[in-house]
């Protein structure tokens, strides 16, 4: 038996696509034959399985558990709830991998599979040799196993264990219908504080807003709350809870790059000169305030795959993402994990004042866009940055090439990347001010008309 999958199916850091379209039951059969295949073949037996509140996700699981049975691998159930849980489930139970069936921020009708092997992102060219290995049918067969393990309140544990709050904040929080729901409820709990929380219960349609805190008008929701009830800040989560967003007591979007600064005070406090980890489209003032508190900066490429890879190989305690994915493996289990991310900064602000507000006032004011996508096709995406790269470096420019090109100049910088995942260019630029930002954007706009290319209109997140 064979399969082949949509193409546009296999992406950099996971399986996804819109369910009856490009993606559907018999891609999730493959998928565990597949993964299953490269589960057995590094001498693993077990596999756990989590998935989100989609409308799709349940008939997803069914067939992705049969392809694993039939594989010959044991399959531990752990329920709906978010990604993070798979990540805890995967290692804290005695498995050797874990697959999360979820669209994670995408519309209802996308859903998808992210995967773990041995405590390890599975993405990249692992993803590809999933659909080389369906079209060739060659995987492993035999009879595996399907048992479950309520992981829930162990998760919610282990988020507290260690809480070091002491401050009685007055918090909104924004589920935004998604798969975090019941942990979120369990976990205000066990919190000090006055806890209201908007959208609580798991919607795979979505009725109320898009499931994704990096774009400001999901966030209206979350700032009336905060304003009607004169709370302290609030908290959002995306789809599956591996994103997180925030906003002060004046209803201010404190970004995932300014999450990330707040997050590094405690961590460099306890691990002086650590490397802590942004990616590409973070701010110059997080790398700046990195450095001041005595910690090593280190910039690299977008994806919560490569973060963690990097994590990894560098030691690192903490890393974090311009779209909201923050990463602990101090005290953690080294993934993007919004829920635990959202306890972490509690503790911070506490220790750094107790006033959100004031930490993101006192943040420098730097003038700059928002991540900026267009579409482009698929076939002409990294040939067009290649492009700008070639004719930056013959003009003497100061480029960072980490991902993409980052342009340093005396305004500020900009950048211009490739998306991994859609076929769509991400640029992003900040200035000190209007003036210098408006330079930047006419930088872009030159390199780009140079490619055949204009910016605009902008692709949806």
């Amino acid at each position: 038996m064979t399969h082949r999958f949509d193409p546009t199916s296999l992406r950099e850091y996971d399986i996804r696509g819109i369910v009856g379209k490009t993606l559907g039951p018999a891609d999730a059969y493959a998928i565990g034959r597949g993964f299953g295949t490269h589960i057995r073949r590094a001498g693993g037996t077990r596999v756990a399985v989590g998935w989100d509140g989609r409308v799709s996700s349940e008939s997803l699981r069914d067939e992705l558990i049969r392809g694993f049975v039939e594989t010959g691998v044991d399959v531990v159930r752990i329920g709906l709830g978010p990604t993070p849980m798979l990540y805890f489930a995967e290692a804290t139970l005695e498995v050797d991998a874990g697959v999360m069936i979820t669209g994670s921020h995408n519309p209802a009708e996308y859903n998808g599979f992210k995967m773990v092997l041995q405590h390890k992102p599975f993405f990249g060219e692992q993803i590809q040799a999933i659909g080389k290995l369906a079209a060739e049918g060659d995987w492993e067969s035999g009879e595996g196993t399907v048992s479950d393990a309520f992981v829930e309140d162990l998760y919610v544990d282990r988020m507290v264990e260690d809480f070091g709050g002491t401050l009685a904040h007055k918090i909104g929080w924004d589920n935004g219908n998604g798969s975090g729901g019941r942990i979120l409820e369990k976990l205000v709990k066990r919190l000090p504080g006055e806890h209201h929380l908007l959208y609580p219960e798991i919607d795979g349609t979505f009725p109320n807003h898009h499931p994704d805190p990096t774009v400001e008008d999901n966030l209206v929701d979350l700032k009336k709350l905060v304003a009607d009830k004169g709370l302290d800040f609030g908290i959002a989560f995306d789809g599956d809870a591996d994103r997180i967003g925030a906003i002060d007591g004046q209803g201010r979007v404190v970004w995932g790059d300014q999450i990330l600064s707040i997050l590094a005070a405690p961590v460099l406090k306890e691990k002086p000169g650590a490397t802590i980890i942004a990616d590409v489209k973070a701010s110059q003032a997080l790398y700046d305030r990195i450095a001041e508190l005595g910690g090593t900066p280190v910039m690299w490429k977008t994806g919560h795959s490569l973060i963690k890879v990097k994590m990894a190989e560098t030691d690192s305690p903490l890393a974090g993402e311009m779209s909201g994915h923050i990463f602990f493996a101090w005290r953690w289990y080294g993934c993007d994990d919004a829920l635990y991310a959202a306890v972490r900064l509690i503790e911070a602000i506490d220790g750094l004042g107790g006033s959100l507000t004031d930490l993101k006032s006192a943040m420098p004011e730097l003038v700059n866009t928002p991540e900026m996508r267009f579409q482009v096709d698929e076939s002409r995406k990294f040939a067009v940055v290649t492009e700008v790269l070639d004719r930056l470096e013959a003009d003497g420019a100061e480029v960072n090439r980490t991902d993409g090109a980052r342009v340093n100049t005396p305004d500020g910088w900009w950048l211009l990347r490739a998306s991994n995942t859609q076929d769509v260019l991400v640029a992003r630029a900040e200035a000190k001010d209007q003036a210098g930002l408006d330079r930047l954007l006419a930088q872009i706009d030159d390199q780009l008309a140079k490619s055949g290319l204009v910016r605009g209109p902008q692709a949806a997140h």
